[in-house]
């Protein structure tokens, strides 16, 4: 019997696991002092009173025999992938078929599960940096892994012109950890070369409700994205979803290999034997979300955590830091200041104001020197905790 040797290919400790561990040693040496933890990007704030209303209902269902439901549809309840359909036509301008969204338990786990569709010796291409569940799932399944620079040059979004030749390319917008957003023009370079190339876009839209009018949401808003991309969204950090779980696939049915085969049936396949469906509770909350009262909701608590950043962008301007994100995305994406490496900077910030981020350094090798700090927090601690950070640097 042998593991899979790809495991040791892979860093020693996933970045948010490293950053909780140091975290915990500090508050254990330091017991009686204030932390303010504005590094993993888990939401604060509770599910709206339209998803708890509609939870609250399907959890009495389940408790009669008359309404009781066992399995739920492997690729989603048709009241929810009514709800997206209607959602991205109504926000997006874009035409689904209800066969092309495939319900599942949230995007980390699509991300990665979406490789067992492509053949073993596909090439990845990844920015650097990014969301770090990319390059290890690559790395477990023994993928040749090539990497984007995502840089101050490009302002952290690359471009086809930098790029190394692949089979499937990761873009994610609004990204995680920059908070950079590609507009229009700049995807539709993308969705041209993939098409050109015969590649396929991997599109991370998870953090599409914050974005501002004027750039897109979805790579299908650009013309002829269905022939070359997929794309993974979220309830995480839409309608705070992150311990309930739900998200959801997109695979168009023009989306074929070169051989003409077709992506969808493939992913089909897959859910229907490694995935049970996501559970019927968590997806008429989900369907609520998407309910004109739901979504009234749920923009009141995205309009929560943009006020959030806007407190961090106005803090950094006043001192002089440079930075990206905070405008259509929950993070903003700090230059340490001093000319800091960006662990050095984690040590510094926790150790003389006690407030805790994720240094860039984790996302790749291009992080170094940069930080991320996350808007999901409490409004005042937010404020509190740019208030110590003026009395480092002013």
């Amino acid at each position: 019997m042998k593991i899979n040797g790809n495991y040791k290919n892979l860093a020693e400790s996933y970045l948010f696991r490293e950053v909780a561990q140091r975290k915990n040693a500090f508050i254990k040496a330091h017991p009686e002092t204030d932390v303010i933890n504005m590094g993993i990007g888990d939401v604060t704030l509770p599910l709206c009173p339209a998803v708890i209303e509609e939870m609250t209902k399907a959890v009495a269902e389940m408790g009669v025999k008359e309404t009781f439901k066992g399995y739920p549809d492997y690729y989603g309840e048709p009241y929810l992938l009514d709800a997206i359909q209607n959602y991205y036509k109504k926000s997006m301008g874009v035409d689904l078929s209800k066969e092309e969204i495939n319900v599942t338990c949230g995007a980390k786990e699509d991300v990665s599960n979406i490789l067992d569709i492509f053949s073993s010796d596909t090439v990845a291409v990844v920015p650097d940096p990014v969301y770090p569940v990319y390059l290890d799932s690559n790395i477990m399944s023994g993928r040749k892994v090539r990497f984007i620079s995502a840089n101050p040059e490009n302002g952290f979004l690359p471009m086809p012109k930098d790029a190394p030749e692949g089979d499937i390319y990761y873009l994610c917008s609004p990204n995680n950890p920059t908070g950079a957003c590609y507009n229009y023009e700049q995807l539709k370079e993308w969705v041209d070369f993939a098409k050109n190339t015969s590649s396929v876009i991997l599109f991370d839209a998870a953090y599409e409700i914050f974005v501002e009018p004027g750039l897109p949401r979805s790579i299908f808003e650009i013309e002829g994205a269905k022939e070359c991309a997929i794309e993974f969204c979220s309830m995480s950090k839409t309608a705070g979803f992150t311990g309930t779980r739900c998200g959801y696939t997109i695979i168009p049915e023009a989306l074929k290999d070169e051989d003409g085969n077709a992506f969808l049936p493939l992913w089909k396949r897959r859910q229907s034997t490694k995935f049970n469906g996501t559970a019927h509770i968590v997806q008429r909350g989900a369907a609520a979300v998407f309910t004109e009262e739901g979504y009234a909701q749920i923009k009141e608590n995205i309009a929560y955590y943009k006020r959030n950043t806007a407190v961090m962008m106005k803090t950094f301007d006043e001192l002089g830091i440079r930075y990206y994100g905070g405008k259509n995305s929950p993070y903003v994406w700090l230059e340490c200041p001093n000319n800091m490496g960006s662990w050095e900077f984690f040590d510094y910030l926790l150790n003389n104001a006690n407030i805790v981020g994720i240094p860039g350094e984790g996302f790749g090798k291009n992080g170094e020197g940069y930080f991320r700090l996350s808007g999901f927090g409490d409004a005042e601690r937010t404020v509190e905790a740019m208030n110590r950070i003026k009395k480092l640097f002013k």
